[in-house]
C-alpha cells in the first residue's frame, strides 16, 4: 500500500517545552501522513513553538501540569477520531509507518488501539535487548476509547477495548549524554518518594539491595543486556543504580526526620 500524499484519520499530539533540538526530528516522520498535529508547550525559550507552526502543528500554550495531565490536557483539542502520541524526543520509523497504514486499512473495525515496541538509541548504537527493549507504548487509540492514567512519572493509556500489536520502532532518542541521564534521576526520585510516604512504606535495607541486584541481573542476563555491548552492561548498571538511588531516598527521609 503506498503511503505517500495519503492522511491518515489522526491527530498527532505532543508536549514539549524547549524540545527545539529533538522536534523537527520529531514532526518529519509524522507531518506527511498526520491530519493535524496537536502541540501543547508550556515556557519555551528556544524557537520551540516557531518550529512547530512551521510543520502546520496547531499550538497551545500551558502551564506545566506534569507528564500526564499535560497529554491529557492534549486530548481535548482533538478534532480527529484517532490519536497517535509521540514524545518530541521520538520518531516514527519506516516500518512502523507502513504498519500504521496497514492498519487503517484493514484493522479499525476490530481494535480501538495499537502497540508497538519502541527502541532507544544510546551511547551511539540502538539498545536491543534488556529492560528497555521491546518497551512496548500503546499510542494509537481511538479519541473516544482512551485517556492518559497512571502515576505521574510513568503515564500510559487507559484503552477501553482492544489492541493490536504492530511491527517497526518507534525510535527514542532520550538522553542526550550521560550528564542528561542523570540529571533525570532526582526529578523522578522526587517523585517516587511521595508515593512511598503516601503508602507509608517501610525501611528494608535486603530488600532494597536485592531490589538493586535484581534489576541488573535481570537486565543483563535473563533480559540478554549483554549483546548490546558496553552499552548493555552501562545499561543494567543504571537500571541497578537508580534503583538503589529511589529506595535510599527513604531511608535518607527516615534519617532526616530522626535528625530533626
Amino acid at each position: 500500500m503506498s503511503t505517500s500524499n495519503q492522511k491518515l484519520p489522526l491527530s498527532v499530539t505532543l508536549i514539549a517545552h524547549n524540545e527545539a533540538h529533538n522536534i523537527r526530528r520529531c514532526l518529519d516522520s509524522v507531518v506527511d501522513w498526520a491530519s493535524e498535529i496537536i502541540v501543547v508547550v508550556n515556557d519555551c525559550t528556544d524557537g520551540t513553538n516557531e518550529i512547530a507552526k512551521s510543520y502546520g502543528a496547531r499550538v497551545y500554550e500551558h502551564p506545566w501540569q506534569g507528564h500526564r495531565d499535560q497529554k491529557q490536557l492534549a486530548l481535548q483539542y482533538v478534532t480527529q477520531p484517532w490519536v497517535f502520541a509521540i514524545d518530541a524526543d521520538e520518531e516514527v520509523s519506516a516500518p512502523l509507518r507502513n504498519s500504521l497504514f496497514s492498519f487503517f486499512k484493514q484493522d479499525t473495525d476490530h481494535y480501538t488501539g495499537a502497540y508497538f515496541p519502541r527502541k532507544v538509541w544510546f551511547l551511539g548504537r540502538w539498545i536491543t535487548h534488556g529492560d528497555w527493549y521491546p518497551d512496548h507504548s500503546l499510542r494509537l487509540f481511538r479519541h473516544d476509547k482512551g485517556r492518559w492514567e497512571g502515576s505521574p512519572e510513568h503515564d500510559k493509556i487507559a484503552l477501553q477495548g482492544r489492541a493490536k500489536k504492530l511491527k517497526g520502532d518507534l525510535h527514542h532518542y532520550s538522553y542526550a549524554s550521560l550528564n542528561a541521564q542523570l540529571e533525570k534521576i532526582p526529578y523522578f526520585s522526587d517523585i517516587f518518594l511521595k508515593r512511598l510516604l503516601e503508602k507509608e512504606a517501610r525501611w528494608s535495607s535486603i530488600a532494597v539491595v536485592f531490589r538493586a541486584f535484581w534489576r541488573f541481573i535481570r537486565c543483563y542476563i535473563f533480559r540478554l543486556g549483554f549483546l548490546d555491548g558496553f552499552p548493555g552492561f552501562y545499561v543494567a548498571c543504571f537500571q541497578g543504580y537508580s534503583t538503589l538511588f529511589r529506595y535510599t531516598r527513604l531511608y535518607e527521609h527516615i534519617q532526616q526526620k530522626h535528625d530533626n
